[in-house]
């Protein structure tokens, strides 16, 4: 055979290796394809299974019954994940347990994430402990009715870590204590000093309740955050502002403070007034729950409606109308030689951190004399890192929580 033969016979040969390659290829191709399309088609069966599963076709009326009783015998935590669990099952089981639930000022309990954004009782206050973490310059808050109740089966509300800067001081709020991180999807918000330890200002990662309240012009937008949402856009909202007063004279005395909190009117603590309520986080998914006795790691933060309010929400319009907050005065006790406060037994320890907050209402309002003389936040020291913290109407467990994180920040120029 001659040489051009030899090669004619190489190229036909290579020509068709090459397509049956190639037919191969495309035949795995479509086998691929058709194994995800079938996967696809799986996964919408099994959803659909789960939905109209025999618990999602239980009759409403049984249904409702069930929930409804688990939720009253349940009434504090760590039993009360039971309700969240049961929200947990399916969208039937969630759309009635939102029925049933109750918002805090409501029931005075707490039992879902928002609920720690949402006003207390008006009747009673929800008591909780602080603890601190000098080591690690954590703050962790606590719910519950005694320090016994800190240990395993204690109930976890928020976290926060100390982060010292050259001109300022910074709380930064968590629903965990092991991740402060703002790319994180359990990041609350933030609590951030001036350079005097003299004034706070209060920041949330959302709005409060509308466009009214403009988020920091200096902070930066989270891009790499999965808090980002198509319709809210994830940034420091500033809600609240806290002064204390200085003691340059050094003369004795508690520390004195006021705050101004800017998303709550003060037609809240009036005769049929109300403090605004969220019912949702604006960044989350609707179809994910999270029970809140299971620590909270890289899993997106829940959403849960609890009974929601058919008014619009509310804006405070200036800062005549914002609800302002002032420290009640103590009385100087002569046997003691120290300054007093009644804090009914939840307060053992003399601090200068100890403070009880009511509102400071002008004439104006009308607000009744003993509105303004009931005692909204209370928080005092009871061991060497353990603080009490009792809050009620209007305030939420994030406010408080914030007002008392700037107590333990360094002020030597109001002692």
């Amino acid at each position: 055979m001659s040489f051009k033969g030899i090669v004619r016979e190489l190229r036909e040969m290579r020509d068709g290796i090459g397509s049956m390659s190639r037919r191969g290829v495309e035949g795995k191709l479509a086998q691929s394809r058709t194994r995800s399309q079938n996967a696809v088609h799986g996964a919408r069966v099994f959803s659909g299974s789960i939905q109209q599963s025999r618990w999602a076709n239980l009759p409403p009326e049984l249904l409702f019954d069930v929930i409804r009783r688990v939720e009253e015998s349940e009434i504090s935590w760590p039993a009360r994940k039971h309700v969240v669990a049961c929200a947990s099952v399916c969208r039937s089981w969630r759309e009635i347990t939102k029925e049933i639930v109750k918002t805090p000022e409501e029931c005075g309990r707490i039992t879902f994430p928002i609920s720690l954004k949402q006003p207390g009782p008006r009747d009673s206050t929800i008591q909780c402990f602080i603890r601190r973490d000098r080591a690690t310059s954590t703050y962790c808050l606590y719910l519950g009715l005694s320090p016994a109740l800190l240990g395993e089966n204690g109930k976890l509300l928020f976290a926060a870590r100390k982060i010292r800067r050259a001109t300022s001081t910074d709380f930064v709020i968590s629903l965990v204590s092991d991740d402060f991180s703002r790319a994180s999807n359990t990041y609350i918000g933030k609590l951030r000093s001036n350079f005097l330890g003299t004034k706070f200002t209060f920041y949330d990662s959302q709005p409060p309740f509308d466009s009214s309240v403009f988020p920091n012009s200096r902070s930066s937008r989270r891009i790499h955050s999965k808090q980002v949402s198509p319709r809210v856009s994830a940034g420091n909202y500033n809600i609240a502002t806290i002064s204390y007063e200085l003691n340059v004279l050094r003369t004795r005395g508690p520390r004195r403070m006021q705050c101004t909190m800017h998303s709550i009117p003060v037609s809240a603590i009036q005769e049929g007034g109300r403090a605004p309520t969220p019912t949702g986080f604006s960044n989350s998914l609707e179809e994910q729950l999270s029970v809140l006795s299971v620590p909270i790691s890289k899993d997106p933060i829940v959403h849960f409606s609890s009974t929601s309010l058919s008014e619009p929400p509310l804006s405070v319009q200036s800062t005549s109308d914002q609800l302002i907050l002032k420290n009640k005065a103590p009385r100087w006790h002569e046997q003691l030689q120290c300054w007093c406060l009644n804090f009914r037994g939840r307060v053992t320890v003399a601090s200068v951190k100890n403070f009880q907050l009511v509102a400071a209402v002008d004439p104006s309002h009308q607000v009744s004399p003993a509105e303004q003389e009931k005692v909204i936040l209370q928080f005092g020291k009871i061991g060497k890192d353990i603080f009490t913290m009792d809050y009620r109407y209007p305030l939420s467990a994030f406010q408080a929580f914030a007002i008392c994180l700037s107590s333990f920040d360094t002020k030597p120029a109001c002692e």
